[in-house]
């Protein structure tokens, strides 16, 4: 009779190498691939959680484990755990990142960080404790990336490439919110949209204390000529764009559509604007900024 662990049919990516050389970005890439992806997992530790990963019912089929050598008995264990899961049916693959002395030199220079080994050190001191601690995990990868010369883009580019086919990734979220300019304008957007020149519910007494997710207010301002060419302007755009975006390997897009109280007109905007994305195959997360912090008076109509 099969062990559970034999019939799990979990695939690994154990991603280790040395401090600098994009280890966290490359777990991050492979989370956003859709892998169940754990920290700094003692080796010790694998074969419980393996077991833990098979009683999902197939739940979790790709896993990556970060792997960060700090002490040397700590992780000693490391290559006999991983046999051991081998042998259980589990397919594994050792990624190894590296760089070169220089380049990790001017990224701790850059981040103003110590070596974590040698914390009270020179940088170029850990450098070389760790190549030495690593030596024999080195050998003993499947996969050797030099990332000396790579942006944090071009890693995450390698990443999808190379397991974009194993994770179940998820399409880019796109983050709709809207927002009053007298308020202020929002700084952690992607893009900014002003459609203040629509008609304005708010000098009229019967919409002024109704929002934009009124049907009775997105009549009123969704009526013009200009906001059908708005609409209609807003697909053909993003029809274009959001592929060219998503293709950079982003996971969130975030639109910022704003009118003086964030009260009305952005809001009725945004709700055309969230079927339309999730048609063109997005998921949409819709936030209102301000639409509470507008609420007009209930004894005279808010000042402009």
């Amino acid at each position: 009779m099969k062990s559970p662990l034999a019939q799990s049919d979990l695939q690994f990516v154990i991603i280790t190498g040395t401090s600098g050389s994009g280890k966290s970005q490359a777990l991050k890439c492979l989370e956003d691939l859709g892998f169940f992806c754990v920290d700094n997992l003692p080796p010790a530790l694998f074969q419980k959680f393996t077991e833990l990963c098979a009683r999902r019912s197939g739940e979790v089929r790709n896993v990556a484990l970060g792997i960060d050598v700090r002490e040397r008995g700590f992780f000693g264990d490391l290559v006999e755990n991983l046999q051991i899961l081998k042998d259980q049916g589990c397919q594994v693959q050792l990624l190894f990142l590296e760089a070169q002395d220089e380049a990790l030199v001017r990224r701790f220079s850059e981040s103003r960080r110590p070596h974590p080994l040698l914390p009270q050190r020179p940088v170029i001191e850990g450098i070389q404790l760790e190549r030495k601690r690593l030596f024999d995990l080195r050998r003993q990868a499947d996969r050797i990336v030099d990332t000396s010369d790579l942006t944090v883009h071009d890693l995450k580019a390698w990443m999808n490439q190379q397991y974009g086919g194993l994770g179940h990734k998820q399409s880019m979220k796109v983050v709709l919110m809207t927002f009053g300019y007298k308020y202020g304008v929002p700084c952690d957007v992607d893009f900014v949209f002003d459609v203040r020149f629509l008609k304005n519910p708010y000098f009229v007494p019967d919409l002024n204390p109704l929002t934009g997710k009124d049907h009775s207010v997105q009549r009123y301002v969704l009526e013009t000529r200009e906001a059908q060419r708005l609409l209609q302007l807003f697909h053909e755009w993003f029809t274009f764009l959001l592929p060219l975006v998503e293709r950079e390997n982003r996971s969130y897009l975030t639109l910022a559509i704003g009118c003086t109280g964030g009260r009305h007109r952005s809001v009725a905007i945004v709700t055309q604007l969230e079927p339309m994305f999730e048609k063109l195959g997005y998921q949409v997360i819709v936030r209102h900024r301000d639409i509470s912090a507008s609420e007009p008076s209930k004894t005279s109509l808010p000042s402009v």
